[in-house]
């Protein structure tokens, strides 16, 4: 069997980088990869202006008990004139340091009265000043290629008057059910047959990391409807992603299908649990990932192993997000002869450790542990282990975004 790593390695690389780039507007741009490395085009901010509300003054103005004549009163949007020498500029937070000027007072230590101001608290030369250009310098990088935008970057374009960003192109993902055993939720079931629920959620889990579920289409066990499926999905897709059908029974006809597409498929047994049987092939040119018929195998495969792949064709700078350590909450000792990755919730402790609680039922049937866990425990293959070890913790917050 493949180990984890490198299974999941070999698939994140399985997809071409993207080629395709599309210029959107900031309204547009939230939750798409940034397709060119963008620059400062002023200094932010473009002047000196005021962090406080309060006075404007030169520090060697000051005295113990001196008053100031307030020479002007200069909100943000308005100019300022050149501060005269012994005299001092009211300004509120924003506001424009007037030229000569080198301190500001906040208001607090201040006493304003009959246009003079006097001040309670000896300065700092300096202080409460923004300078020009502290925040990002003009010709600066401002944002990556390959960084996701989202409300702080918008908020970063916005500030140097961008208003049209250039980003790559919306990956297509196809998705496709197989099974005469399927029902479509909304239709009426018989005994034997149960709904489809890999179908909507692999749709979900696509467009939750800012892709496009171009087409979710369901094959009967029937190598026509199949054929009819997979054509349409390579014809319109990018990548397709196929649910069951592809180990070694008779009504298994993914495999040969694709095969007389003039794909090659690479069955894998990865040594991990949920999720041990995965297929990819390449067809026209085009990655098709074949996940296990559990929806929690489904799940947890698509978390941990197809989305780096799919990060990797966004043009994401970003392919493998971070994996944090936790401690086990359990009464059970587990071990296996694979990888297990277990479902948990995380609770932090008063201390700040990571406690990881296991969902009591990990079956790979449970969809229930699904609604419930925040992410995926990782149990080292031949290694006893039980409450209070420390494990891998893989954040579904992040490892599906």
């Amino acid at each position: 069997m493949l180990d984890f790593d490198t299974a999941q390695r070999q698939l994140s690389e399985a997809g071409p980088a993207p080629s395709r780039q599309e210029t959107v507007t900031l309204g547009q741009a939230l939750g798409r990869v940034l397709a060119q490395t963008l620059h400062a085009r002023f200094d932010a901010p473009p002047a000196d202006n005021s962090a406080m509300d309060g006075y404007a003054i030169r520090a060697a103005d000051y005295a113990q008990g001196k008053a100031l004549r307030v020479q002007q009163r200069v909100f943000a949007g308005d100019e300022a004139a050149p501060l005269v020498p012994g005299q001092a500029t009211r300004l509120f937070t924003g506001s424009l340091i007037p030229d000569g000027a080198d301190t500001v007072v906040m208001q607090e230590h201040c006493n304003e009265a009959d246009g003079q101001v006097t001040i309670n608290t000896a300065p700092t030369p300096g202080q409460h000043v923004r300078r020009r250009g502290e925040d990002i310098a003009e010709g600066a990088v401002l944002l990556e290629a390959g960084t996701v935008i989202g409300a702080a970057q918008v908020a970063a374009l916005a500030s140097q008057g961008l208003h049209e960003v250039p980003v790559h192109a919306r990956l297509r993902i196809g998705i496709l059910t197989t099974g005469d055993e399927l029902v479509a939720p909304g239709q009426p079931r018989a005994t034997q047959q149960i709904y489809n629920s890999n179908g909507p959620m692999l749709a979900a889990l696509v467009a939750g990391m800012g892709a496009e579920p171009a087409h979710v289409l369901h094959a009967r066990d029937d190598a026509q409807d199949l054929d009819r499926a997979l054509r349409t999905l390579l014809a319109d897709c990018d990548v397709v992603i196929s649910v069951g059908g592809v180990s070694v029974g008779e009504k298994d006809l993914v495999k040969p299908a694709l095969e007389a597409l003039g794909g090659e498929l690479a069955l894998w047994k990865v040594r991990m649990k949920p999720g041990k049987p995965l297929a990819l092939a390449q067809v026209q040119g085009k990655p098709v990932v074949c996940l296990p018929g559990n929806p929690v195998s489904a799940y947890a495969v698509f978390a941990l192993m197809v989305t780096p792949l799919l990060r990797r064709m966004q043009g994401r700078a970003l392919v493998f997000p971070a994996i944090e350590r936790g401690v086990l909450q359990t009464d059970k000792r587990y071990r296996d002869d694979r990888e297990e990755f277990v479902r948990v919730q995380s609770e932090a402790d008063p201390a700040g450790t990571r406690r990881l609680r296991l969902y009591p039922q990990q079956g790979s049937g449970v969809l229930s542990s699904l609604t419930w866990a925040h992410g995926l425990a990782r149990l080292p293959a031949d290694t006893s282990l039980g409450n209070g070890d420390h494990v891998r913790y893989y954040d579904l917050k992040h490892w599906l975004a």
